[in-house]
């Protein structure tokens, strides 16, 4: 295990949701602030979009984690369901009984986000890998939007996906959904510096004794092959020094980056 090697007291570019290696860049502060600015006022509708590996769901979580009142939170990680299918879903996850219509359901959700809201709780339904979702789905997903009262919205709604998420929501027949979008935030990769400050953070937080354990050219040449999705620099730093300890490199050096990002077909 290369962790030895390396004097590092845990796997540093593991790709588990990890709170305490979250990296924050400028655009991940400004995302998880106008998040919680959106959340604590009862925005109503936010999408999130970012490339695959770029952290979407680990920066939901962090910006849900720092306030002073109760989140429930209900995820729906498959957006490939028919609209009866999100209904149950959706019922399942709130521990609602299931009814035999929709109206039904709906009368119940509604006396659950109006006990909620008396409590001064906030209800927030995030949808997962939200580019996959249907027209039909997100006609039915806006119409939660009417659930409010006092001009504050009692169920607030995160669709979070990748960029093709911006052109499905662009289409002309889902015009008024658009328009119900109080907040769009897109997370960008990471800069080559933000790239190098990444790595050394990641090490950093695994116990490293000294965090330049990557050269400077093997850094640049990451920041190039990753384009700065951090998942593939996790994957790639992570090979790579499973790759330098049974070398026996003191340092992680271009070459063996080389090596690692043709392996994994990158190059």
């Amino acid at each position: 295990m290369y962790t030895e090697f390396y004097s590092l007291s845990e796997i540093p570019f593991n790709i588990a949701n990890d709170q305490k290696f979250l990296f924050k860049t400028e655009n991940h502060l400004d995302m998880i602030s106008n998040l919680q600015y959106s959340l604590q006022y009862d925005k109503g509708l936010l999408v999130v979009t970012g490339e695959v590996g770029t952290g979407k769901t680990t920066l939901l979580h962090a910006a849900m984690g720092h306030f002073n009142f109760k989140i429930n939170t209900v995820y729906i990680f498959n957006p490939f369901l028919t609209v009866t299918e999100f209904f149950i879903q959706l019922s399942d996850e709130l521990q609602l009984p299931r009814s035999g219509s929709k109206p039904e359901l709906l009368t119940l959700l509604h006396r659950l986000l109006l006990e909620r809201y008396s409590k001064g709780q906030r209800t927030v339904l995030i949808i997962d890998e939200a580019h996959g979702l249907s027209p039909e789905l997100l006609e039915q997903i806006r119409l939660l939007l009417n659930f409010e009262m006092r001009s504050r919205k009692l169920l607030q709604i995160i669709l979070c996906g990748q960029p093709e998420l911006r052109d499905t929501l662009n289409r002309p027949d889902l015009r008024q959904f658009k328009q119900r979008i109080s907040l769009h935030c897109q997370i960008q990769p990471l800069s080559l510096c933000e790239v190098d400050k990444y790595i050394r953070f990641r090490l950093k937080t695994a116990g490293a004794l000294r965090v330049d354990l990557f050269a400077d050219d093997a850094v640049e040449l990451i920041g190039e092959a990753s384009r700065g999705i951090p998942r593939v620099v996790n994957n790639l730093c992570d090979n790579a020094l499973r790759c330098g300890a049974m070398a026996g490199h003191a340092q992680i050096t271009r070459p063996v980056v080389e090596e690692v990002a043709e392996m994994l077909s990158l190059q």
